[in-house]
């Protein structure tokens, strides 16, 4: 069976709050009548990504067709997750035409893309390209600059670092696998901070990797679906810095999950999410929150200090009004001091 006559898989990595949800669902209401769907997989108990792109009311992706992967990344769970709910997918009455699948922020591509190649699937799907969104604005701020001087004297101020810095690891595998890369936040960079942050990924990729800038993740789905790579007959020369390990794991991240009283105003609880996001060096926020007297939902996203609401939909009729966030960070967050901070 050639690659025509398959199944393509777009795969969607990235940082945490990169912006891969953003991307996935406006490629969800751009689809253009095409039959998708989507699997999606978050590091944590609760799923929130999952649940933002079900509340789209997409009809060329319905609700059946959006799977969640939850609290296991989607890398290190292959046979047990992953494949099986592929299988699902592919065995649907009306099967669909594309499958788009986001990965966690901490999730290295790699095995993912080399899970393609597993007899009980390979001959049904291909992985049509691997998108690796970028927070461009980060990158800017040297958040993971490729700056070994920076990193010595960051382990050298931290006596807890005795290796380097495993979140460095995780970015530049992302792009390393990456066929294209979506440059998120544009806005948010000035033109000098720009060209410095594309020459930086640049000297990460491969040459004939494109680099797109965008806002809030607007990019056409003819940009990013239909790249038609087959990236699984190419992972061999998809370098990673784990690629002598017979396996990796998450110790140094964690997540817990805040389950929150209603609010009376979003500002409230916005301002206390960014005081704990500030003080306790927290990477991710994500959730939902009741706002007292107010019939919507409040959707909450947030990198470090800059967090984000909006109302995303509607409380339905008999809809139990549970108010969580899910909050992710490097091992060693003090879980009690940020409960009591966010719920103080």
């Amino acid at each position: 069976m050639t690659s025509l006559t398959k199944v393509p898989c777009t795969i969607v990595t990235g940082f945490l709050g990169a912006g891969k949800t953003t991307l996935v669902r406006h490629v969800l209401e751009n689809a253009g009548g095409r039959r998708l769907a989507v699997i999606v997989n978050e590091f944590g108990d609760v799923g929130i990504d999952g649940e933002i792109l079900k509340s789209c009311g997409i009809e060329s992706c319905p609700e059946d067709r959006i799977v969640e992967l939850s609290n296991g990344c989607i890398c290190c769970t292959v046979a047990d997750d992953f494949v099986p709910a592929l299988k699902r997918l592919l065995d649907h009455p009306a099967p669909p035409e594309h499958i788009v699948i986001e990965t966690s922020g901490l999730a290295l591509p790699k095995p993912l893309v080399q899970a393609f190649n597993w007899p009980e699937i390979a001959s049904r799907v291909t992985v049509d390209g691997v998108v690796a969104v970028v927070d461009g604005a980060a990158v800017a701020a040297g958040r993971f600059a490729d700056d070994p001087d920076a990193v010595s004297r960051r382990r050298a101020e931290d006596v807890s670092l005795d290796h380097e810095n495993p979140l460095e690891e995780v970015y530049e595998d992302q792009l390393l696998c990456a066929d294209l890369v979506v440059l998120n936040k544009a806005d948010l960079m000035s033109s000098e901070e720009r060209g410095r942050v594309i020459s930086e990924i640049g000297r990460v990729v491969s040459g004939s990797v494109k680099i797109v800038e965008v806002e809030h993740c607007r990019v056409s789905p003819k940009v990013l679906l239909g790249l038609g790579v087959a990236t699984e007959s190419d992972v061999a020369n998809r370098v990673s810095h784990h690629d002598n390990e017979a396996e990796h794991d998450h110790d140094d991240f964690e997540s817990f999950v805040i389950d929150l009283r209603g609010f009376e105003t979003p500002q409230i609880l916005i301002q206390k999410i960014a005081e704990a996001a500030a003080k306790h060096d927290i990477l991710r926020v994500k959730g939902f929150a009741e706002i007292l007297d107010k019939p919507m939902r409040l959707l909450i996203q947030g990198v470090g200090s800059r967090i984000q609401h909006r109302f995303d939909r509607a409380w339905h009729k008999d809809e139990e009004r549970l108010s969580r966030l899910v909050v992710i960070g490097q091992k060693g967050l003090d879980a009690k001091a940020i409960r009591n901070l966010i719920l103080g």
